[in-house]
């Protein structure tokens, strides 16, 4: 169980990771408008991208160790929310929509990444009660070492 819930938070955290890089693009284009800079191109905004998606970096967050290191491919279910919003496609085309536009998808975003940053709120809180219960059940004997081995 807690494996399985290991496995559903690392794809919720790489799909929140996703939600937030397209926000982090969002407010570029936003505040390039702001700056009152020319219209950018595509490929001035991939030129662009290690600093637009680098402006937030922090030292990592939850100071819990990741239990994989393997690529995560996430369940489309879980990206569909931020797909309908903003899909990979229409990130090129979002120095020609409106700022009303732009603002409305800015809201849009940070509903989702809301969102998933309370889904795995949950799992944390999920996966902290299952290691409790492990934990229990090797104090209290219900569980050893060797019963896992045999």
């Amino acid at each position: 169980m807690r494996a399985s819930c290991q496995a559903l938070e690392a794809q919720v955290s790489y799909v929140r990771r996703l939600a937030q890089g397209r926000l982090d693009i969002v407010d570029a284009e936003l505040a390039r408008r702001h700056e009152g800079r020319p219209p950018s191109d595509i490929a001035e905004m991939v030129a662009d991208l290690p600093s637009t998606l680098g402006r937030h970096l922090t030292a990592p967050g939850s100071g819990k160790r990741p239990t994989t290191i393997e690529p995560v491919e996430p369940d489309p279910e879980l990206v569909a929310p931020l797909d309908r919003v903003l899909d990979v496609q229409a990130l090129g085309d979002l120095p020609a929509r409106s700022d009303a536009e732009l603002t409305q998808i800015r809201v849009s975003l940070a509903d989702v990444e809301a969102d998933l940053s309370a889904q795995r709120k949950a799992l944390f809180d999920r996966l902290d009660a299952l290691s409790a219960e492990i934990t229990r059940r090797y104090r209290t004997g219900e569980a050893s070492v060797e019963s896992l081995l045999q």
